[in-house]
């Protein structure tokens, strides 16, 4: 058992509703840190925060990701399936070539409560033999204390604060945006996905996330083994359109989360 899923256990605590995910919520992840202490949950530079995909490449999906963000000069975090690399060695190519960091998101996207740790690790060892990083986010976030301990000797675990759940079917692409503006701070690490059941949610709160992030007074940052430099700073971004994104005030650095017009 993981060991916040024995927490969750021992808490007798609802994990899924129908419209809302708990375990999601910032509040519930921060409970979770002292059990997985060997995870980045959040990024020190306050300045920044961390837009991070999940899940590719795929075709068509990746692509928009990429043509967005370099619409507003913004780069991120790309964590690969290995299989998905096999299968699409150019995209994954053109995720590096972009100027954006790649990670390794496991071989098969396998779920590592119910596997045994040696198993688990292969897997992961496995897909880096294509993704070739230092940097790991479980499946799921679902990964054993035992797991994390053995990775971390040569990566660095990436979970994240923030999860747009842009994959949830139940989730409005609205939700999915607030998801993101209720909870966004300085340093965190923001979750969506490049895979074809995220996209109706990711097309639409992407950009007016990456207007919210940057109107706010942040940087965008790339998460590697060590400290990253940070992107350009907001006031530098401009729209697709070419138009500057003027920072309406500065970043609300420990404020807890940003309310605003989304």
């Amino acid at each position: 058992m993981s060991a916040y899923g024995g927490y969750i256990r021992e808490k007798g605590l609802t994990l899924h509703s129908k419209r809302r995910t708990l375990m999601f919520r910032p509040c519930f992840l921060r409970l979770l840190r002292p059990l997985l202490p060997d995870m980045t949950w959040e990024m020190a530079d306050r300045s920044s925060v961390y837009l991070t995909f999940d899940d590719g490449p795929t075709p068509g999906i990746t692509e928009w990701i990429l043509k967005t963000l370099a619409g507003y000069g913004v780069r991120a975090t790309f964590f690969c399936l290995g299989k998905n690399v096999e299968q699409h060695p150019d995209l994954y190519r053109a995720i590096a070539d972009a100027g954006h960091k790649v990670g390794n998101h496991s071989y098969s996207h396998i779920k590592g409560w119910g596997m045994a740790t040696g198993q688990y690790v292969a897997d992961v060892d496995l897909a880096n033999q294509l993704v070739e990083s230092d940097i790991f986010r479980p499946p799921y976030g679902r990964i054993r204390r035992r797991q994390a301990e053995v990775l971390s000797e040569r990566y660095r675990l990436v979970m994240g604060g923030i999860v747009s759940q842009d994959y949830s079917p139940s989730v409005t692409p609205q939700e999915c945006l607030r998801n993101v503006t209720r909870y966004v701070d300085g340093g965190s690490i923001v979750v969506f996905h490049d895979s074809a059941k995220a996209f109706r949610n990711t097309e639409y709160a992407l950009p007016r996330a990456i207007e919210y992030i940057a109107e706010a007074g942040f940087r965008f940052g790339t998460i590697g083994a060590a400290a990253e430099p940070v992107g350009p700073a907001a006031k530098g971004l401009h729209r697709p359109d070419g138009h500057r994104i003027e920072a309406e005030h500065p970043p609300l650095v420990g404020a807890g989360g940003l309310s605003g017009r989304y």
